[in-house]
């Protein structure tokens, strides 16, 4: 899987993605991550990429020609991904990412990254090049490039060979629908604290069944919003499952 980035931020993108997992799964040649300075590709003498906005206003505009430069550099030199690749902008006006776009994006073989700055970029660059836009929440930052480093986190993990297992990711918090239920290392016994008696019992079913009972009550108590997607799920599972029992009599 291949993340290209396009930034006026390099050195940023590149330190964060460095390290841990990712990390690891880019210098095992897992995945790939390239950062691509914006600036390079300004046909301005002085390596302008921003201007000031049509109709005034405060701030700068990134331009769209270095964008469309860079954009044009990077799919000339892979132009075995196309057909399977996908031009995401960083933006606040984007649909936030979830784990569900996260696993649609998964199976595209290269992701494109733009990252915006200042005020933005013209509005012509996203209408021809981008396909999706997406943001981390509903707030502003003051660029592109740490949603573009958890867009990459989010997305890398779930490539093959990235984490141990597809366990690693399947049954963790919010993949599975709910919310993590509690977890406890050595040792036994913090603050006068205990470890639940059930965790230690060796009874794998109890466990098992302890475990699911806290994720539901976290998950209703913190996000009655996961909590009712999950209800409706469970609901609609048990619906199917008596639809075919009742077929198959």
């Amino acid at each position: 899987m291949i993340f290209d980035i396009m930034t006026l931020f390099p050195e940023l993108v590149e330190r964060v993605l460095g390290e841990s997992i990712i990390g690891r799964a880019a210098k095992n040649g897992i995945i790939e991550i390239k950062c691509h300075n914006i600036r390079d590709f300004s046909e301005d003498k002085h390596r302008r990429v921003d201007d000031t906005p049509y109709g005034g206003g405060k701030g700068m505009l990134m331009a769209a020609p270095p964008i469309y430069n860079c954009y044009k550099h990077i799919i000339d030199s892979r132009p075995e991904t196309e057909g399977n690749r996908c031009v995401v902008y960083m933006s606040p006006a984007g649909e936030v990412l979830n784990q569900k776009k996260a696993e649609a994006l998964v199976n595209f073989e290269h992701i494109i990254i733009l990252c915006g700055h200042y005020e933005g970029v013209d509005r012509r660059i996203i209408d021809e090049i981008v396909d999706m836009e997406i943001s981390i929440g509903d707030f502003v930052l003051t660029g592109g490039e740490i949603p573009a480093c958890i867009l990459v986190d989010c997305v890398a993990r779930l490539a093959d060979g990235v984490l141990a297992a597809p366990e690693c990711y399947e049954e963790e918090s919010i993949s599975s629908g709910l919310l993590e239920y509690p977890q406890y290392t050595r040792p036994y016994e913090f603050h006068g604290v205990s470890v639940p008696d059930v965790l230690i019992s060796g009874h794998h079913e109890n466990i098992e069944k302890w475990r699911r009972e806290k994720a539901i009550e976290l998950t209703k108590e913190r996000r009655p919003d996961l909590y009712s997607e999950y209800e409706r799920s469970v609901s609609n599972e048990t619906a199917r499952s008596k639809k075919t029992s009742r077929g198959t009599k």
